[in-house]
């Protein structure tokens, strides 16, 4: 399976196009015209196709619970 560039992972294909299906299921409009009904495949080919906007946030460096720590001392 080929991701789209931005994905870096099948993990976080999965988790953006399952957040898509859920936004189709409350009542969104499809960003494209498919011929399946199935609201998750649909959602799958928004994000195949770059539709979907999301954000990459950085890892936490971990400087919040060296800071917990020292104050709980």
């Amino acid at each position: 399976m080929e991701l789209p560039q931005k994905l870096d992972s099948k993990f976080r294909y999965i988790l953006v196009a399952a957040k898509r299906a859920r936004q189709l299921q409350a009542g969104a409009r499809p960003l494209i015209q498919s011929t399946s009904k199935r609201l998750t495949r649909v959602a799958q080919q928004e994000v195949m196709a770059g539709l979907v906007p999301f954000e990459l946030f950085a890892p936490a460096t971990g400087e919040n619970d060296k800071n917990k720590k020292q104050k709980g001392r």
